[in-house]
C-alpha cells in the first residue's frame, strides 16, 4: 500500500477522525480553561495582590529597625522579596495569563495603574516586580518565576500534542485493521480489471470483510476456471471440426469435372479456406495463451526476421536496424503481436511506406508500426480489439480479414502484462503501439530508430 494516497479510504478515515478528535480536545481545554483554570488564576491573582498590598502598607508603618526582620518573614512565607531600589526596570515581555490577572487586580486594590516588570534573576530564572505607591513613596516587591507554579498555556499545548498524538497512532492502528484487507481487495480486482489472474487473497479484518475476501477468491478461481474451459471448448470444437472439413475438401477434390460447376466449387473452395483459417486461428488462442516459457530475445533481430519473411506486395518498409538489449520475454507472442500490426499495416495502409521505429528507456519497451492509410476512428480504437469486431467502411469482408487477429493481440499483450494500442497518426493514418515494461533496467540503453 503506498504511504501516501489523499483519495484513498485509509487517509479519508484518518484525516476525519484526527480532526474530529483535535476539535474535541480543543473545545475540552477551552472549557476546562474556561471554567476551571482562569477562575482558578484569578483567584490566585487577587490574594497576591492582597498579600503585596497589606505587606505595602505595614512595611510603611513599621519601624525602620523592624522592617528587616518583616522582610525576611515576607520572603519565607510568601516568596515576595521587597526591594529599597529606585531603579527604573524594563516591562515584562511574559505572556502568561497570570501576571495579567495580578496587574488588574492590583489596579483595583490601589485605584491606580500598576505595571509588572521583569528582570533575569541570577540563578537563571525570571524575577516579577511591581511598585506599589503608598504615601507618596513607591515600596517595590519582587517574585520568582517558580512562585506562580504553573504554565496554562505549556500544559494545554503538551495535552493537546500528546492527545493528538496517541489519537492519530490508535486510529491509525484500528483503520489500517479495516482497510488493509480493502486494499488488497482493490489492488486484486485492478489486475482482473487488465485481464491478469491475482494470487488468493489472505482472509482477515473483520467478519464482513473476511467474508467478502472469500468469496472473491471464489469468485477469481470461478472465473479463471470458466475462461480455461472456454478456452478448451473452443480449442476442442475447432480442432474436431478439422477432420469434417478435411474429408469435405477431400471429397470435392475427387469429384470429376469439378463438381460439374468450376465457379461454385471455386466459391466452396474459397469458403472452407475461410473456415479452416476461422479456426487455426481460434487454435492459436488456445496454444499461444497457454504458452509461458519466456527466453531472452533481441527485439531488433526479432523485428528484422519479420520484415525479411513477411509478403510486403511491393510495399516499402522503413526500418534501421540497430542492436537492442536482449529482454526476457515470451518470444512467440512478441512475433505474432508484430506480424499481426505489420500485416494490416500492409493491407491497409493503401501501398504507401510503413514506418517501424523503436524506442527504449528506463522503464518501457516501445515499438510502433505506423502506416499512411485512412487509419481508425477515435471511437473504435478500443472496440478494435473485440473478437469478430470490424470496421465496414476500411476494413470490410473483400479486405480477408478474420475479426480475431487483434482480439488474440490484445488477449497475448494482456496476458504477458503488456499493453498494446491503436492511435491516429499525425497527417493520416494509424499508429499500432506495442508497450512492453523493462525488466532488467541495468542492461537497458536508451535508442530511438525512426
Amino acid at each position: 500500500m503506498q504511504l501516501f494516497k489523499p483519495k484513498s479510504y485509509f487517509w479519508k478515515i484518518i484525516i476525519t477522525i484526527g480532526v474530529v478528535s483535535v476539535g474535541f480536545q480543543i473545545i475540552t481545554l477551552s472549557t476546562l480553561a474556561y471554567y476551571m483554570v482562569v477562575p482558578l488564576g484569578q483567584r490566585a491573582a487577587e490574594d497576591l495582590a492582597s498579600v503585596i498590598t497589606h505587606a505595602a502598607e505595614t512595611w510603611h508603618n513599621l519601624p525602620a529597625g523592624d522592617r528587616l526582620k518583616f522582610g525576611e518573614r515576607m520572603f519565607s512565607k510568601h516568596e515576595l522579596l521587597i526591594s529599597n531600589k529606585k531603579n527604573k526596570l524594563p516591562a515584562s515581555t511574559s505572556l502568561l495569563p497570570y501576571l495579567f490577572f495580578l496587574e488588574t487586580s492590583l489596579n483595583k486594590e490601589l485605584g491606580t495603574t500598576i505595571h509588572i516588570k521583569q528582570t533575569p534573576g541570577e540563578d537563571g530564572q525570571d524575577w516579577f516586580w511591581v511598585d506599589i505607591p503608598i504615601s507618596g513613596a513607591l515600596i517595590r516587591f519582587g517574585f520568582p518565576y517558580s512562585r506562580i507554579g504553573v504554565n496554562p498555556p505549556t500544559a494545554f499545548f503538551l495535552l493537546l500534542t500528546i492527545g493528538s498524538f496517541l489519537t492519530i497512532i490508535t486510529a491509525t492502528l484500528l483503520t489500517q485493521r479495516l482497510t488493509v484487507p480493502i486494499e488488497r481487495l482493490y489492488q486484486a480486482s485492478k489486475k482482473m480489471g487488465k485481464g491478469h489472474w491475482p494470487e488468493p487473497i489472505k482472509i482477515d479484518g473483520p467478519e464482513e470483510l473476511a467474508v467478502l475476501t472469500r468469496e472473491f477468491n471464489r469468485m477469481n478461481i470461478q472465473v479463471k476456471e470458466l475462461l480455461s474451459n472456454r478456452t478448451t471448448l473452443l480449442a476442442g470444437i475447432a480442432h474436431d471440426l478439422r477432420t469434417p472439413l478435411t474429408q469435405i475438401q477431400l471429397a470435392l477434390a475427387m469429384l470429376p469435372n469439378k463438381g460439374g460447376d468450376a465457379e461454385l466449387m471455386n466459391s466452396i473452395h474459397d469458403d472452407l479456406s475461410i473456415i479452416n483459417r476461422l479456426i487455426g486461428e481460434t487454435l492459436s488462442i488456445s496454444m499461444e495463451l497457454e504458452e509461458e516459457q519466456d527466453a531472452p530475445t533481441d527485439i531488433g533481430q526479432e523485428i528484422e526476421k519479420l520484415i525479411n519473411t513477411i509478403q510486403t506486395n511491393g510495399v516499402e518498409i522503413n526500418w534501421s536496424p540497430t542492436q537492442t538489449p536482449c529482454q526476457v520475454l515470451h518470444p512467440l507472442a512478441l512475433r505474432r503481436i508484430l506480424t499481426n500490426f505489420l500485416v494490416n499495416a500492409i493491407r491497409y495502409g493503401d501501398k504507401k511506406p510503413v514506418t517501424i521505429t523503436y524506442l527504449c528507456d528506463e522503464e518501457n519497451i516501445t515499438i510502433q508500426i505506423m502506416d499512411e492509410g485512412p487509419g481508425i476512428p477515435d471511437e473504435h480504437s478500443e472496440a478494435i480489439f473485440r473478437p469478430f469486431y470490424r470496421l465496414e467502411k476500411s476494413r470490410g469482408s473483400g479486405t480477408g480479414g478474420s475479426g480475431l487477429g487483434l482480439a488474440i493481440v490484445k488477449q497475448l499483450a494482456d496476458a504477458n502484462k503488456w499493453s498494446v494500442q491503436l492511435k491516429s497518426r499525425s497527417g493520416g493514418g494509424t499508429i499500432a503501439e506495442l508497450t512492453i515494461p523493462v525488466k532488467d533496467q541495468g542492461n537497458q540503453q536508451d535508442s530511438s530508430i525512426v
